[in-house]
């Protein structure tokens, strides 16, 4: 096995195992506040509900992301095509 070969053959099952784990896992622990869904303030050390996850430790995965981003574009065009074939 060549040693270009062997890099895509690792790259590809890298990226497969990507894909099946946003498709299991939509959600990962928000990077913020470590999955609490809050952190403490420096100042006055008072409790705040995390902006960027909105309380709920849980953020969307990138690739998750795209895919919804993906699936949204197709059913847009194949319902406009749908309804100009009427």
């Amino acid at each position: 096995m060549t040693p270009t070969l062997l890099a895509t053959l690792l790259g590809t099952l890298t990226a497969g195992l990507y894909a099946a784990a946003c498709w299991a896992l939509p959600f990962g622990k928000c990077r913020f506040c470590g999955g609490k869904g809050h952190y403490t303030t420096w100042i006055l050390k008072r409790i705040k509900p995390c902006r960027a996850c909105k309380g709920t430790g849980l953020r969307l995965r990138h690739g998750r992301r795209a895919f919804n981003y993906l699936a949204r574009i197709h059913r847009d065009a194949t319902h406009t095509r749908k309804a100009a074939n009427r």
